[in-house]
């Protein structure tokens, strides 16, 4: 279980991490647009998204798209209570750094051990403050927020900007992480999204892997406020 496991695994596989993507910048530091280009050709076509909970599968990307971005994705899920509601909390968005991996999957013994390590170390992440994140060097890609009107987004720098509509859902498998430390409500749904306007470079995106995010099943009356659950995930870009 997520409650038993050592928060060591993940300050060593950060650490793994922030020394392999600080090595791959040091070889391609002689320039900005060679770091671009090293980082744009990383060669993921050997990947495959995640996409059973163990009964339900969610849809494959349209064959036609190419795999762009393996994120990982650390921040909050965030719903709101209504003054004396006892109705179950309204999710109204998130707030999330991408964390870009994709330079350094494809570095891995295979992309089998690159996956299994992305699906054990998402358990662990969600235990992790932003601070100790960012301490550790691994590249932010970019950030997933919700805009104004609803719709979620995730600004992914040069690789594009996604604006999603979601197309399909399927419960966390039953032995996801719940939350921090393994303790929360249970893990958010595994979802598949398809362009919403204003989408530039990225198609579709999945998220998967999930730990975290759910919200307590009712507000418990009381007054109004806002709820901001722990969450991480996988984000997977296609375009």
């Amino acid at each position: 279980m997520a409650s038993r496991r050592s928060p060591l695994f993940a300050t060593l596989a950060l650490i793994l991490l922030s020394f392999v993507c600080s090595t791959q910048a040091r070889r391609i530091k002689r320039s900005e647009q060679q770091l671009s280009a090293r980082t744009n050709t990383m060669d993921l076509s050997k990947f495959q998204v995640p996409l059973s909970n163990g009964s339900t599968t969610l849809p494959s990307p349209t064959p036609s798209l190419i795999l762009k971005a393996i994120t990982l994705g650390r921040g909050t899920q965030n719903y709101t209570c209504a003054a004396g509601s006892t109705a179950a909390p309204v999710a109204v968005g998130a707030n999330a750094d991408l964390l870009d991996v994709s330079s350094f999957v494809p570095l891995m013994a295979s992309p089998q051990t690159a996956q299994l390590f992305l699906k054990l170390l998402t358990p662990y992440l969600v235990s992790f403050d932003f601070g100790i994140i960012q301490t550790a060097r691994v590249p932010i890609l970019g950030k997933h927020i919700f805009d104004s009107t609803g719709v979620p987004v995730f600004d992914l720098g040069a690789k594009g900007v996604f604006k999603g509509k979601k197309t399909a859902g399927i419960a966390a498998p039953k032995a996801a992480c719940r939350g921090p430390n393994g303790r929360g409500e249970g893990a958010v749904d595994w979802l598949a999204l398809a362009e919403a306007p204003g989408s530039v470079g990225l198609k579709e995106c999945y998220r998967v892997e999930t730990a975290g995010g759910k919200a307590p099943a009712t507000c418990g009356g009381g007054a109004a406020r806002n709820i901001e659950v722990q969450y991480a995930t996988q984000y997977w870009f296609f375009g």
